[in-house]
């Protein structure tokens, strides 16, 4: 079976997050559930109210800041913080969500007004799918490679502070009179 053209209304359909959303801000790190913007903080605390938390039976979803388009996918239970975001959910037997938002990744949209995206411009965005069984194969192996990037990325980040440490220990000896390095 070949990709198809969809628009991403075809494939994901949305939900306002006003039942899931935070009534105090009163987050602390011993409470359990985190609570959501779809911004670069993306969990912004952890509240401990018991009530209206997006549930595990829904997972995994999108959420879509309606603003600034960012996405972030999201795997455990939460609250929101904003109703200025969508959940969105893959249509079941058509899209992988985790392949979608690896997708949306990918898309250059320009944002340069205040003003909400997803239904009037995004959604309608056309997209190339393949068929569901090659976009789960698709998000195994872009996993795989992330892993692996991670991976690089931690040994990149500990060689950077043994090279810092080495460079501050050759700086003092070669400064301390008793010493000598040459």
């Amino acid at each position: 079976m070949k990709w198809q053209t969809k628009i991403f209304e075809d494939v994901l359909d949305y939900e306002q997050p006003t039942k899931y959303l935070v009534s105090s801000t009163d987050y602390k790190d011993e409470f359990s559930t985190p609570v959501l913007t779809a911004g670069k903080t993306f969990i912004l605390g952890n509240t401990n109210e018991k009530n209206g938390i997006f549930p595990k039976e829904k997972l995994p979803v999108i959420i879509f800041d309606d603003f600034t388009t960012a996405t972030k996918f999201v795997d455990f239970p939460f609250k929101a913080k904003s109703s200025a975001m969508k959940i969105l959910h893959a249509k079941k037997g058509i899209a992988d969500v985790k392949f979608l938002f690896y997708l949306m990744q990918t898309i250059i949209f320009t944002h340069d007004q205040h003003k909400r995206y997803w239904i009037s411009e995004f959604s309608k965005i056309e997209i190339l799918l393949p068929p569901l069984t090659e976009q789960i194969k698709i998000v195994k192996k872009v996993d795989k490679l992330l892993q692996k990037i991670d991976e690089a990325k931690k040994i990149n980040t500990e060689v950077a502070f043994e090279l810092k440490a080495l460079s501050s220990s050759i700086l003092n000896k070669a400064f301390k009179k008793e010493e000598k390095i040459l």
